[in-house]
């Protein structure tokens, strides 16, 4: 497949990165990117003490109108790039916490950090379950990932329950070239499994700065290494409706 510029876990000054959003946004136009998520942390764990995060609903909503200023901007101007609201969200942050403060509805892309056991996967897949139910009428959902996933922590117990969540809940593996290890070679039997069964996989570099944009060229090599196009294909379609 030809590649796309695809750049979907970028921080800013809303959380623990160094630019603001328009200067993110205007960086990935002059590298060429076609897709691009802004992602800040939202956590109330150990993690909220150690940096700044979206820590309240009027936080939350000046985040989320700052990037619908830029997506309108992009549109009138006819640019080649596609803005995406995301959020990313510390598993180990509290589920009322994430209920009272959150609507899913309000966002384009969730990931969630740090699923390192089976409790985190039934954490996240109650938390999904909950915010379903809550909605009235139906509304789109938003495209659920796993951000900087470490395998490793189930390759060799509960992998066919971590296989299994991915496919009910159709959730995206990203690799992340921050974090090279985690789709290294050791992984290998997990990446055959998400192969077998079309789980998506998606790309991000975690930039904390304008610089760390255009770091991703290694990921979409690895995803060719294990014949994963294809599931980077039927993602990216998943993408563009949004």
């Amino acid at each position: 497949m030809e590649f796309p510029g695809i750049n979907l876990h970028t921080h800013t000054i809303f959380s623990d990165g160094k630019n603001n959003i328009k200067d993110i946004v205007n960086k990935a136009l002059k590298i060429g990117l076609n897709y691009l998520a802004i992602t800040d942390h939202f956590t109330n764990s150990w993690k909220s003490g150690i940096i700044t995060t979206l820590n309240s609903r009027e936080k939350i909503n000046d985040y989320l109108n700052e990037i619908s200023e830029c997506q309108e901007y992009l549109r009138k101007k006819n640019k080649n790039l596609k803005l995406y609201k995301g959020i990313e969200i510390d598993v180990g942050s509290s589920g009322s916490y994430i209920r009272n403060l959150l609507n899913p509805t309000k966002f384009d892309l969730i990931l969630f950090e740090y699923l390192e056991t089976p409790e985190g996967i039934a954490f996240v897949r109650n938390l999904i379950d909950q915010w379903k139910k809550s909605l009235s009428p139906p509304m789109d959902f938003p495209l659920i990932g796993l951000a900087h996933f470490d395998p490793s922590n189930f390759i060799y117990d509960n992998l066919n329950v971590l296989i299994q969540f991915l496919k009910d809940y159709n959730i995206f593996f990203e690799f992340n070239s921050r974090y090279p290890q985690y789709y290294s070679w050791r992984n290998e039997m997990f990446f055959k499994k998400i192969k077998e069964h079309q789980i998506l996989v998606s790309i991000g570099s975690d930039a904390h700065s304008s610089k760390e944009l255009n770091i991703i060229m290694e990921s979409f090599e690895m995803i060719k290494a294990y014949n994963l196009e294809s599931n980077l294909e039927r993602f990216i379609s998943d993408l563009k409706k949004r």
